[in-house]
């Protein structure tokens, strides 16, 4: 069950960051956030963070 929301979780804020940075480059328009620098910015690091949770959560546990 933990393993299946921190997949979720990690899906979810790839996706939210990828819409982020598009809608901040001005390629997805219709929102305040369009062509906003900032988004452009948070964008990519929401979405670095939801891979990171991905292969952290589908690495599972080290052995030694």
């Amino acid at each position: 069950m933990k393993k299946a929301v921190l997949v979720a979780l990690g899906v979810l804020l790839t996706v939210a960051g990828v819409v982020w940075t598009l809608q901040g480059l001005g390629y997805i328009s219709g929102s305040s956030m369009t062509g906003s620098t900032l988004w452009a910015v948070v964008g990519p690091i929401v979405a670095a963070f939801g891979v990171s949770l991905l292969y952290v959560t589908f690495r599972g546990p080290q052995r030694r």
